[in-house]
């Protein structure tokens, strides 16, 4: 994995893969994104309808990087220009923990391509930006994100019930976690 910066902005690269900064130029890879129903079934977004949807997110993203709070990449297939994905941390304290989240185009599933983006995110993560703990938080019911975790070495911790609210509903959350210490005993 090679770290790069782009205005101050770190590029990631794997084999495949090349994860980036989210511009304005990406607002329509957004709404491909998040466009699709089976994309955002387990995610508390309602499903985009138009491109212009997309633009919260966006500057939510954008925002977070600014104020030192947060870092999502786009996922970009080496030797194209559009993202398929976004991965990064929605919020992060050095020296403590970070809560993951990521999410491909339907047509990409089943490719590998996030666990080899999250490979690269969880080492720029315990690296980088110093990282003890980084979780993820899985809705009940999205067994395909679970096979994810558990295959780059998250272990599950239990069930956060009634834990996520949204759209006037409550949800049951399957809890993740990797440890830094665990992750540099594996890696040796």
């Amino acid at each position: 994995m090679n770290t790069l910066l782009n205005n101050g902005f770190p590029v990631l690269e794997t084999e495949r893969l090349r994860l980036v900064e989210i511009t304005q130029e990406h607002l329509e890879d957004l709404f491909k994104l998040f466009g699709d129903g089976s994309v955002t079934k387990y995610y508390n977004i309602k499903t985009f309808k138009e491109p212009k949807d997309g633009q919260l997110y966006l500057d939510w993203f954008i925002n977070r990087f600014k104020e030192g709070l947060g870092i999502r990449w786009g996922i970009q297939l080496k030797g194209e220009a559009g993202i398929i994905g976004t991965i990064g941390f929605n919020n992060f304290t050095k020296n403590h923990r970070a809560n993951l989240g990521y999410d491909l185009q339907s047509a990409y599933w089943g490719k590998g391509y996030i666990p080899e983006a999250l490979e690269a995110v969880i080492q720029y993560g315990f690296g980088q930006l110093q990282i003890n703990r980084i979780e993820a938080e899985v809705m009940v019911g999205n067994i395909a994100s679970e096979k994810v975790l558990l295959k780059a070495g998250f272990q599950q911790e239990g069930i956060l019930r009634e834990w996520m609210y949204w759209d006037n509903r409550y949800f049951d959350m399957v809890m993740y976690s990797r440890i830094k210490e665990e992750y540099i005993k594996e890696i040796q």
